[in-house]
């Protein structure tokens, strides 16, 4: 009978064969599990403490452990430490190698826990800690883009639906619809970070331990705020997983809609800004080219959150209970998912500061395109006329506009009267960009003064 090397699988016991070299290579996760080492092995040590303090352990070996368990991190941290593929992950590749250092009392420290209940605690300390980053990468941008809103409160440049020029507004105003769609994003990661942090370990298998643990006193040690109410679920869930990668998606497809606008507005066609060189790259054969990259690649890597999201939703949707093999594929699409996430948001928190605007072509391209006309309709709706009779009236004197190349601003009183006697020499107060935006004087408009408290909001918001 052959058996492996109990010093190389550590469930070896109930196995007549050695695993296939394949399969050990096509099973194995430490490739990439590792990055969750500082994690496991706080796991561990909050473990060994309450085995301690419950009687499992005795002090001293609960001492040994902490100070072989230490004595690793150093060596992970330092490059020294000899990761294994035959060990299969980071968890076994920790306990084997403590079991070196210290002896047999290695060997008791999973005593109440499975790796299903201890891979789903690390994980969930992970995403804590990724999460927390990725809020203050956010953040930044958030404070970015209202100082932004502060300084272009006033600058007119024309707001558009279907890409068509629609009606003017101000660059501020732009920036805070920008910074809505962040504190949503902020809130939603929030809020998944609270449902994430329950903590699976205890749970064991999949049935609770026999052991006297004190999941409470675990709980408090690694700062989750309650032990998980069922065993089976708590090892096998990864709802955590999919809700952060679902509120990601959702956060890339605003970058992406920020990317996309920034590339319109940076090109010869729009021209309203000019991103920072540090930020953009030229072109190999053209000499003239300024390619915005950092806007495109963000662009881009939206695809992959989404993609990850689904391979996500995918994994997880014809698992029985609890804990399958299947659920190792849930690592690499969560850690690429953060790493993108925190690289898109630090680009464009670096970048947008730095972004300058192009206060005359935005004016003008506001000027452009019938942009006041619905402020000539609200004006004849306060001269008595119905709002459907005003638009029919509007679109006549938009229609001689075209056919003229006259924008509304620029006709004549007498023009106007041409299309209804109502009209007097006020209109020309609505018919100016500076008095359509100024009009808008309400919460959530673009009127400067309301750019600038909706500002002093969002800057409340965010302390």
């Amino acid at each position: 009978m052959s058996h492996n090397n109990s010093k190389d699988k550590l469930w070896s016991g109930r196995f007549n064969e050695p695993t296939d070299a394949f399969v050990q290579k096509f099973t194995a996760s430490v490739n990439f599990d590792k990055r969750l080492y500082n994690y496991d092995i706080n796991g561990s040590i909050a473990h060994a403490r309450m085995l301690s303090k419950t009687g499992i352990l005795t002090a001293q070996e609960c001492e040994h452990i902490i100070k072989g368990l230490e004595d690793i991190r150093a060596e992970i941290e330092s490059g020294n430490f000899a990761w294994s593929v035959e060990l299969e992950d980071v968890h076994m590749n920790i306990e084997a190698r403590l079991t070196d250092r210290i002896g047999d009392a290695g060997k008791k420290l999973h005593t109440g826990r499975s790796r299903n209940d201890q891979v789903a605690t690390d994980i969930r300390l992970y995403m804590r800690d990724a999460i927390d980053a990725i809020l203050i990468e956010l953040t930044r941008l958030q404070q970015g883009l209202i100082d932004i809103a502060e300084r272009e409160a006033d600058t007119i440049m024309p707001g558009f639906t279907h890409l068509q020029v629609a009606q003017p507004i101000t660059f501020g105003h732009h920036m805070l619809a920008w910074q809505e769609m962040l504190a949503r994003d902020h809130s939603r990661l929030i809020d998944c970070r609270k449902r994430m942090n329950i903590m699976p370990l205890g749970s064991a298998a999949l049935a609770g331990t026999s052991y006297p643990i004190d999941r409470q006193l675990t709980c408090e040690q690694l700062g989750f705020d309650a032990p998980s109410e069922n065993s089976l679920d708590a090892v096998s869930d990864r709802d955590f997983a999919i809700e952060f990668n679902a509120a990601a998606s959702i956060l890339l497809t605003h970058m992406s809609r920020f990317s996309e606008e920034l590339i319109l507005w940076a090109s010869a066609q729009f021209d309203f800004i000019d991103l920072p060189d540090r930020f953009c790259t030229g072109s190999s054969i053209m000499p003239q080219k300024k390619n915005p990259d950092v806007p495109e690649l963000v662009r881009g890597k939206s695809g992959r959150v989404h993609g990850n999201l689904m391979a996500l939703l995918t994994l997880m949707k014809s698992q029985p209970l609890a804990y399958n093999k299947d659920n190792q594929e849930d690592k690499e699409p969560l850690f690429d998912t953060v790493d993108t996430v925190i690289d898109c948001v630090r680009s464009f928190a670096d970048m947008m500061p730095a972004v300058q605007t192009k206060k005359d072509n935005m004016y003008q391209a506001a000027r452009s395109g019938f942009s006041t006309a619905t402020d000539l309709a609200d004006y004849l709706v306060r001269k008595g006329l119905a709002f459907r009779d005003a638009h029919e009236v509007v679109g006549q004197a938009v229609r001689f506009g075209v056919e003229n190349n006259k924008d509304l601003s620029d006709m004549s009183l007498q023009e106007l009267q041409g299309f209804d006697g109502r009209i007097e020499n006020d209109v020309f107060d609505v018919l100016t960009l500076e008095g359509s935006v100024s009009a808008r004087d309400h919460i959530g408009g673009t009127a400067p003064a309301q750019v600038r408290a909706s500002v002093a909001r969002a800057r409340a918001l965010l302390a």
